[in-house]
């Protein structure tokens, strides 16, 4: 047997024999409350993801276990799992709410695998004490929605939290309407929020802020341990991940819905799926949440929230230094030198955002070097597109079939608008200037492109087919689904259906915070 071979083979794994290591449950217990999940009745395999399974070593014939959905529901305890609902606050649609916490949430363990340690995450595992007036539960849409928007991102190279599995219960649970119990089992290298620190922030548990600065900087930033500054500089870190994050959502057409700040995750990753969604005509005010009745959590909006909310996890670690976070609350006519490197902290979100997204639309435009006039290019396109009612990611596919010499696409390859196109036409000619200025060869243009532009995004009505079909007993489509997500930007041919726009009945699908 190959080296390599038998090397894997000696990692594989069974659900019974995960190395655990559970450090978040070495924290005092402010921190969380140690509770397990209530068992869901009857519980079945609804979907298991390979991929994700594979972060863990896990063998995939782990699928036969008869007893596998009681595992991953959190009905039965996985052998050194030790169960707990964690803590936080934060701010919700710009309000602050004091106490939350995993109300439907429960971090079963983590476990180690390499040099990365997972989280096994479990949703909709029941009540706890953070759970307020709610069930606990999750049902099979939200769940879905989940599995699929969290592979989706991960195809589309975006940091997110993955999704292991699906399990499902005909146990009913009371939304708009009743439907059926499931639970999701998430993996992420931790699930600390901005929320975390802002909750003993909130209660002027400075001790505590600081003990989780420092939990946080062991096991994901070790590089800032045993420096005096550590905590300016973490908030530093975070600040700009989380300005590369929001970049590469803006790039993706990718609307959150609930940038709460307890929905945030300070390794900068994609988390907490609910009522996302991606652009299908191209519209900076687009809403994917009607629980957003203003729209603070517009796609657009998307930056500005981003930064938003980081000032508030710098007002959290500044709790730290009494002194400091007087001079912040005081808000002063003119900044306080003693703030000045937390500012710059704060302000480096910009640094970070600006060229992420300059550097990703160029690579959507197909322009290899860069430019002073290419931001008006990329404003003046995207006002076109607005105006025309262009979809987004059908539109920047079919530019790569744009000939520069003639400033026009092939017959059978023009963008679909349902506006005036003149705006797009004048646009043309500025780009073809711009193609032939660095001498860009339309074939290698073209190749270039389709790795930046995917083919294939999860739009609203595909998530829901999927639903549908679930609700009827057929996981089939989740599994095509989520293969096809995984290599968005390949062809698959004879899933062509799945890349076109909404009609116009499945543009009244409408998602909120209970999805």
């Amino acid at each position: 047997m190959p080296w390599r071979e038998y090397a894997y083979l000696s990692r594989v794994r069974h659900l019974t024999n995960l190395p655990f290591d559970n450090s978040y449950a070495r924290l005092p217990p402010a921190f969380y409350e140690a509770v397990d999940p209530t068992p869901l009745p009857n519980p079945y395999l609804v979907a298991f993801n390979p991929d994700a399974a594979a972060l863990l070593d896990l063998d995939p014939d782990v699928v036969k276990d008869p007893d596998l959905p009681l595992y991953l529901s959190g009905s039965k305890r996985i052998p050194g799992a030790e169960p707990i609902a964690e803590a936080y606050a934060g701010h919700q649609f710009g309000v602050w709410v004091p106490q939350l916490g995993d109300g439907r949430a429960f971090l079963l363990g983590q476990v180690r695998s390499g040099d990365t340690a997972w989280d096994l995450h479990l949703k909709g595992g029941g009540r706890n004490r953070y759970s307020r007036f709610g069930d606990g539960r999750a049902v099979l849409r939200s769940v879905i929605r989940e599995y699929l928007g969290s592979e989706a991102m991960h195809g589309l190279g975006i940091p997110t939290s993955r999704a292991l599995s699906i399990v499902g219960s005909d146990f009913p649970v009371q939304r708009e309407t009743v439907e059926t119990a499931a639970t999701l089992i998430r993996l992420a290298p931790t699930h600390v929020r901005f929320g975390t620190f802002e909750l003993f922030a909130s209660r002027g548990e400075a001790a505590r802020v600081r003990k989780l600065a420092d939990y946080v900087i062991e096991h994901h930033f070790p590089e800032l341990a045993g420096q005096a500054d550590r905590l300016q500089r973490l908030f530093g870190v975070v600040t700009r991940r989380t300005g590369i994050l929001m970049a590469r959502w803006m790039a993706a057409g990718f609307a959150h819905g609930v940038m709460n700040t307890d929905n945030m995750s300070i390794l900068g990753l994609t988390l907490d799926y609910g009522p996302y969604g991606f652009l299908d005509d191209y519209d900076p005010d687009f809403i994917c949440n009607h629980t957003d009745a203003e729209g603070r959590y517009s796609f657009g909006h998307q930056p500005g929230i981003g930064m938003w909310n980081c000032a508030r996890l710098g007002e959290a670690l500044l709790a730290t230094e009494p002194a400091l976070a007087r001079i912040s609350q005081a808000v002063p006519a003119e900044p306080d030198p003693a703030l000045a490197g937390w500012q710059e902290e704060l302000e480096s979100y910009w640094d970070a955002f600006t060229p992420e997204y300059g550097r990703l639309m160029r690579s959507k435009l197909g322009l290899r070097t860069e430019r002073e006039e290419d931001p008006g290019l990329l404003r003046d396109l995207l006002g076109s597109l607005r105006d025309g009612h262009a979809d987004y990611t059908r539109f920047f596919r079919a530019l790569g079939k744009f000939e520069s010499a003639s400033g026009h696409w092939p017959a059978g390859h023009e963008p679909r608008l349902s506006g005036d196109r003149a705006a797009l036409d004048a646009w043309a000619v500025r780009y073809a200037e711009r193609l032939r200025a660095e001498g860009s060869v339309d074939g290698e243009r073209e190749a270039r492109m389709r790795g930046a532009n995917p083919k294939f995004v999860l739009r609203n009505w595909i998530a829901q087919e999927a639903i549908e079909r679930a609700v009827e007993k057929d996981y089939g489509f989740t599994e095509e689904l989520r293969r096809l997500f995984a290599a968005p930007y390949e062809e698959h041919p004879g899933m062509e259906r799945l890349a076109e726009p909404p009609s116009a009945a499945a543009r009244q699908i409408s998602v909120s915070c209970s999805s």
